[in-house]
């Protein structure tokens, strides 16, 4: 299928260099070697132009590494590139991996490129690599857009109050993409090119272990990054179990998740792809699917128009809305029967068993059910000393021990909790007119049975937690 022209943005309106040795492609946001839009696009462009495809990875560690990145999220991301890159030898495309910054890697590699082609990312880190590249490189570069299934710019132009204001858009809209990507067949293969790869990512636990970075979260057994992994997690989660995901979807104790966010984040599966397995799946009903598609489409594509649209996502003051901050500072003072140090709510030592056990998911695991996150941010507001160090600890918390943390539905959800992307309810004591989540919610579902699956995933980590007691 051919690639939709509302994917494609030239940053760089040259003609190809008719010197280029190869057609570049910067592996930054859609770290797979399939169902990837940008990747299938320099093969296309490659083929016209009679050349071989290389595609580069630039690694960050030490003091310039992604911020609030650690072993945890490293691990994941080596295990998903060694993986990308065994797909892309396959397939006949040269691989360069070095550690310096994506930016760095592309330019200096688009000093011999007749083509650059860029992946779109929303957070300001990606678009401040991204503008470096567009002013350091001389070529022709080209970006495409493959971690939405509707372009961001394409759904809406302005940032969305919430979900139900773009929900009719992203409708309107979603079935010209969501669509299948063919795999084209490279034409001039790689393998004679000698470029050098300063780093060997068939071994990514090597790759890990000589690295300069934080070390104190460790690498989780319960998830293993890679396209191949997420593509074998989707085709069992919409076995059996994806029937009754719509009723099931909020019960943290139903095994009704796809697990599909941390690969999601790291880009190793397409939500075009997911998208089309969904409404493929034998299993499941229209509640089923409607259900799924609005969690990897409108829900997570909100969270994109936020950060695109809000230069500091990660303030509290730009962040969250006005009429949230006003009601919240009102009931700034208000008693607190319960307050804790961060170091507290990181080790889960709270009166709260339920919370401690979501804590001891996300701090021992990498995932905490959405239903969970909710009730965990929301007692993080209730339990700090004031609405602005609630903001600041929970993303924190979020960025630190989640797979996924750092990703724009992140940085939303932690918002959501604080006013964005809702309305005013009910005043109450400490959150004002913002939406509260008392321990009543904890009755939707087998609460007890919760804590034993946390319990059985802790131990399974070497880390073994008791909730019961």
């Amino acid at each position: 299928m051919a690639i939709q022209g509302q994917r494609i943005r030239v940053l760089n309106d040259v003609g190809p260099r008719a010197e280029g040795a190869y057609v570049l492609y910067l592996l930054q946001q859609a770290n797979r070697a399939h169902h990837n839009p940008a990747l299938e696009y320099a093969i296309e462009e490659a083929n016209r132009l009679g050349l071989p495809v290389v595609v580069c990875f630039g690694l960050l560690d030490g003091a310039s590494g992604f911020p609030e990145a650690n072993a945890r999220h490293y691990a994941f991301l080596l295990q998903g590139l060694a993986d990308a890159a065994a797909g892309l030898e396959k397939r006949g495309i040269g691989f360069v991996m070095r550690k310096a910054s994506p930016a760095a890697v592309a330019i200096d590699l688009a000093r011999k490129a007749a083509l650059l082609v860029l992946d779109r990312g929303y957070l300001a880190i990606q678009k401040g690599w991204y503008a470096e590249i567009a002013e350091g490189a001389d070529t022709r570069i080209v970006q495409v857009e493959g971690d939405v299934v509707v372009p961001v710019d394409t759904a809406s132009g302005k940032h969305e109050h919430a979900a139900r204001t773009l929900r009719p858009k992203l409708h309107r809209l979603w079935d010209v993409f969501i669509e299948p990507l063919t795999a084209r067949r490279v034409k001039h293969r790689a393998d004679g090119l000698k470029l050098r790869s300063e780093i060997d990512i068939s071994d990514p636990d090597a790759v890990l272990a000589g690295m300069t970075l934080d070390r104190s979260v460790p690498p989780v057994a319960r998830f293993r990054g890679g396209e191949t992994e997420a593509r074998r997690r989707l085709k069992a989660f919409l076995g059996e179990a994806f029937a009754g995901y719509g009723a099931g979807r909020n019960r943290p104790e139903a095994g009704a998740a796809s697990h599909m966010s941390p690969y999601l984040h790291f880009g190793q599966i397409s939500p075009v792809e997911i998208a089309l397995a969904v409404r493929a799946a034998r299993e499941g009903d229209a509640e089923d699917r409607t259900s799924y598609l609005e969690e990897v489409i409108v829900r997570r594509e909100l969270a994109m128009n936020h950060v695109h649209h809000t230069a500091r996502y990660d303030s509290y003051v730009q962040a969250v809305p006005e009429w949230a901050r006003k009601t919240l500072t009102e009931h700034a003072d208000d008693p607190r029967p319960h307050l804790y140090s961060e170091d507290d709510l990181a080790a889960g030592r709270t009166h709260d068993r339920y919370w401690n056990a979501a804590q001891a998911e996300m701090r021992e695991t990498g995932y905490m059910h959405n239903h969970l996150r909710m009730y965990w941010g929301k007692k993080i507001l209730e339990w700090s000393p004031s609405p602005e160090e609630g903001f600041a600890r929970t993303l924190r918390l979020n960025n630190r021990y989640f797979l996924d943390g750092r990703d724009p539905n992140s940085f939303t959800n932690v918002a959501w909790v604080y006013g964005l992307h809702d309305r005013p309810w009910a005043k109450r004591k400490i959150f004002g007119t913002v939406r509260y989540q008392s321990e009543n919610s904890l009755r939707k579902f087998d609460a007890k049975a919760y804590l034993r699956t946390v319990a059985d995933l802790c131990a399974a980590e070497g880390r073994p937690q008791d909730f019961l007691g």
